[in-house]
């Protein structure tokens, strides 16, 4: 007969109030979101008076998950950016140098003196006095080629290693190019990801396009110059040893050197070698401080292989200056005084706190291994997302309203009873949007409202059933068991093709096809829940209370 055991019951009408608990602070967007800002503002130290009263202004025994607005719907920064992969390729040939040099060192019995030459910044040219031994220079060089670690060259080395009369080139294999060139799109695009979730932004879209660009989309920031100084900034720090210091910008730096202004001091350069002694790749740490004149600095730490390098060089080169270049810059260029252990040390200059809050960030992030290009920048502004929310509140409001009326004045009480469950519905979709924290897009309204038609198409193909049922069956109460029963399987049939697809839509899709996908795969659940369970318990409660004799549908 019909009937659902009490547990049952509990247990749906358990899972609705969970659903609309969690979607309620959805209703009161502002206020929640206020409070949840203070209360991380104070968890990170800022325990003023002002962000106690605005915490309190949610309950803290509520619920406080919000659905996270896009960028269309919240206004933000949108950037097209182009990796300049390569910037790498000079970089590889700068570090190769020392290990070359140590290298040939042994051999100059064979090969006589040898120098550096000047040439394209993608190869690395070397002059041996001695032409006799340049085969066994070629030898020594091409024995330091080391195999590549990807599918697309294997088998292949990394360098490629020829000679012209006296001179040796080495310069990157183009399967290796195409290698670095992966490599790098990926490390900026994990660095940019990086760089963005220290600042604490919301459900940011950063995702790569084509073989070497990523576009960015950044809900809720002010404008995309904001955005940029955020990612923009290289951040690419060095310790290289001083070869001298004047005020001729123009004056030639030599081979195997690089002539770089000082940040500090006005019309001053440094000529430092090419080739780093220690890298902020080998940084483990970095936070703001104050020097010991209490002017704001950063302190760092290097990891074992950095801290070695640079306890090393600090123990042979005492007195020698030392410069600290961030992106071509010398920061400050200190003389040794001592053996440094411990891998440790301080960046001073004329930083105010915000610009050594900010290289601590971009240093922890770690550095940009090339350039970026901004190719396309928009700043949409939180008044045209507004406009978004207002036509997708209208919209869904319109085709809402339209189901509700149509299934009232097609099925009558039923009709009443199947708009109850499409508003727990509409509920319990914020709410569990709200508890994973998805990003709400206005292709994700458009999954919420083709989810209302879902639902209710369910509530059609049971009653239609139950219609049919009261011609044959029974008694109204055996119509109903077996309008469900019977009913049940095309329900099921046509949700779970319709579920594979918002499945596949969010594999193979990206940003609002992805966003789409989330909002009607978790409203297909929602409607199967509501129509197979929600109406079908309110149903029997009815059934149970009014023992009618004979039914309308």
């Amino acid at each position: 007969m019909l009937q659902i055991d009490l547990w049952k019951r509990v247990l749906i009408w358990l899972v609705c109030v969970t659903g609309l608990l969690l979607a309620l602070p959805n209703a009161f967007y502002t206020r929640v979101e206020q409070s949840n800002d203070a209360v991380a503002a104070i968890e990170i130290g800022a325990d003023t008076d002002e962000n106690q009263a605005t915490a309190g202004q949610w309950p803290s025994f509520l619920p406080s998950a919000l659905v996270n607005l896009g960028l269309d719907l919240r206004g933000g920064a949108h950037l097209l950016a182009e990796v300049q992969v390569a910037d790498v390729y000079a970089a590889r040939m700068d570090a190769m140098w020392p290990e070359i040099r140590d290298a040939l060192r042994p051999e100059r019995a064979t090969i006589g003196t040898f120098r550096q030459q000047p040439g394209p910044e993608d190869q690395l040219r070397i002059r041996i006095s001695n032409p006799e031994g340049m085969s066994r220079a070629l030898e020594i060089v091409r024995g330091m080629a080391r195999p590549i670690q990807s599918l697309t060259g294997a088998g292949s080395t990394d360098i490629t290693v020829t000679s012209d009369g006296d001179v040796l080139t080495v310069q990157l294999s183009d399967a290796e190019k195409l290698a670095t060139d992966d490599r790098t799109v990926r490390q900026a695009l994990e660095i940019v990801r990086r760089r963005i979730d220290e600042v604490g932004t919301r459900e940011p879209t950063i995702q790569r396009q084509g073989a070497d660009r990523i576009l960015i989309q950044v809900p809720g920031i002010g404008s995309a110059s904001e955005l940029k100084a955020i990612i923009g900034t290289t951040a690419r720090l060095a310790f290289h040893p001083v070869v001298g210091r004047g005020s001729d910008g123009d004056a030639s730096a030599g081979v195997g050197n690089k002539l770089v202004p000082s940040l500090d001091e006005q019309g001053i350069f440094y000529t430092i070698e090419s080739a780093p002694v220690v890298t902020g790749e080998e940084l483990v740490d970095a936070q703001p401080s104050y020097d010991q004149n209490g002017r704001p600095a950063v302190n760092f730490r290097f990891n074992t292989s950095g801290a070695r390098k640079f306890g090393d060089y600090t123990a042979e080169n005492i007195g020698s200056p030392f410069a600290i270049v961030l992106d071509d810059e010398v920061v400050s260029a200190p003389v040794i005084q001592s053996h440094i252990p411990g891998g440790s040390g301080i960046i001073t200059g004329r930083f105010t706190v915000e610009d050594s809050t900010n290289l601590a960030v971009l240093l922890r992030a770690g550095a940009l291994p090339a350039e970026l290009t901004f190719l396309e920048e928009r700043t949409i502004g939180p008044e045209l997302g507004q406009d978004s929310i207002d036509a997708g509140k209208i919209a869904t409001a319109v085709a809402f309203i339209g189901v509700l009326v149509f299934m009232g004045l097609s099925y009558g009480l039923f009709g009443l009873f199947a708009n109850v469950a499409l508003i727990l519905n509409i509920g319990l979709i914020f709410g569990l949007l709200s508890l994973i924290g998805a990003t709400l897009t206005l292709p994700g309204i458009a999954g919420i409202v083709l989810t209302v038609g879902m639902a209710v198409d369910a509530n059609v193909l049971v009653f239609e059933r139950i219609r049919e049922e009261l011609k044959t069956a029974k008694g109204p109460a055996r119509a109903i068991e077996r309008g469900y029963e019977k009913a049940l399987s095309a329900i099921l049939d046509a949700n779970i093709t319709t579920f594979i697809t918002a499945v596949i839509l969010f594999a193979m899709g990206s940003g609002p096809v992805r966003g789409f996908a989330i909002t009607l795969g978790l409203g297909i659940m929602t409607s199967v829940f509501t129509a197979i369970f929600v109406t079908r318990v309110i149903i029997v409660m009815w059934f149970e209370r009014r023992r009618p004799k004979t039914i309308e549908v």
